[in-house]
């Protein structure tokens, strides 16, 4: 089971025998864009209802990132970097009920 840990910077990174790799290369001048939304959801093979209902956000809410009326931010920016890299987990790891305490 991959872990991941969201930095206080935005970042995201990998935690592997105790150390933390960057999930993805720092965005510098030049860097291409990360994929938009309708790419991410697309790739996945889902409607826009059904990726909304996945990440537990109103559908409003993907209509407006893939027309470009609002973006992602804070938390909703990083959990679209980690779908970006491996949806499978993702999706796996929101589908799960949390176990009682």
């Amino acid at each position: 089971m991959k872990r991941f840990r969201l930095k206080a910077d935005g970042r995201i990174v990998e935690l592997r025998d105790g150390k933390e790799f960057p999930l993805a290369p720092e965005m510098g001048p030049g860097a291409a864009a990360p994929p938009g939304v309708r790419d991410l959801r697309r790739r996945a093979q889902l409607t826009q209802i059904e990726f909304a209902s996945r990440l537990g956000v109103p559908v409003e809410t993907i209509r407006n990132w893939e027309q470009g009326k609002r973006a992602p931010r804070g938390p909703a920016r990083a959990l679209l970097a980690v779908i970006a890299h491996s949806p499978e987990t993702v999706f796996a790891a929101l589908s799960t009920e949390p176990e009682p305490a």
